[in-house]
């Protein structure tokens, strides 16, 4: 295999999809902003890029894989950003999480430029990441997802195109919903058990046997039981993801109480210190609401 393919951001979810891709026999040039974060990319064998231009320059498809709206665009409309560099007929696919309308923003701009884009936001987290189990949700072009689906399946298991521009992020929004919303359900019951005396673990046992079962229950149910917020994924990264939610939701003129609560608890997680600590953290902030804490 002898594509050459260009990734751009190596942090927590970057960089093992890239060195999977390196795994999966992709000839490579990543950039980061820092140093220390492409070394393993290089030691894989990746070669090193100056800036997002000078991948651009050197490669048929782009992935971008950065923090927030404002990143990606910097990262592919600024100065030295992908645009500067990038061919005619390439591909650039943004697996960040960010705004479906500022998404197809830059699709445009990319199409004015010759270039297509999809957007491909992922749900697993570092796990998934690492594994190469993630779910892409991805919008765009039908014939660009056939052309990047190969690479996609060096990074993800449930890979799925959703619609045009822009529908890969709406999508990741919906998914945001339910994760918050099933995480605050499960703090409520672990909280009710808690506070009727009985055993929390023995109840998530057997919830998890029932219809009410789920990787929330079962994943964030023991780590609010145990206390033990160590991230999976970060809980001002989630406050971010509810905020491009209830912006798509203000766009559109329709309410989400249940996203907008949520992400009022995920404001005052942040708020207290625990931006750092898994989104599971959310049960704290559950407890203390109700003169638990």
């Amino acid at each position: 295999m002898t594509q050459t393919v260009g990734f751009i951001g190596l942090g927590i979810m970057g960089r093992p999809m890239a060195l999977n891709l390196v795994k999966a026999g992709y000839d490579l040039v990543v950039h980061a902003r820092r140093p220390e974060s492409m070394a393993p990319l290089a030691e894989a064998g990746a070669r090193i890029a100056e800036s997002p231009a000078a991948v651009a320059r050197e490669t048929s498809i782009v992935f971008t894989m950065v923090s927030d709206t404002p990143d990606v665009e910097a990262v592919i409309l600024g100065p030295d950003g992908v645009i500067q560099g990038v061919r005619p007929d390439a591909v650039v696919v943004d697996m960040s999480t960010i705004s479906p309308s500022s998404t197809r923003m830059i699709a445009e701009r990319l199409r004015d430029a010759g270039a297509a884009m999809l957007d491909a936001p992922v749900s697993g987290g570092e796990a998934g990441a690492k594994a190469g189990t993630l779910s892409i949700m991805v919008g765009g072009e039908p014939a660009d997802f056939a052309r990047v689906r190969p690479l996609f399946e060096a990074m993800g298991g449930n890979i799925v195109h959703v619609g045009p521009s822009g529908a890969g992020q709406v999508c990741k929004s919906c998914n945001q919903i339910v994760v918050g919303a099933t995480i605050a359900g499960v703090s409520e019951a672990v909280l009710l058990a808690q506070a009727s005396g009985v055993d929390p673990r023995k109840v998530r046992e057997a919830l998890l046997g029932g219809f009410a079962g789920s990787r929330i229950l079962e994943v964030h149910g023991l780590r609010m039981i145990e206390g033990d917020y160590t991230p999976g994924f970060k809980s001002r990264l989630h406050r971010k993801d509810m905020r491009v939610v209830l912006e798509s939701a203000q766009e559109l003129g329709i309410s989400l109480t249940t996203a907008a609560m949520v992400a009022e608890w995920l404001d005052l997680l942040v708020e207290r210190g625990l931006g750092e600590a898994d989104s599971a953290a959310i049960f704290e902030v559950i407890r203390g609401a109700v003169g638990e804490g």
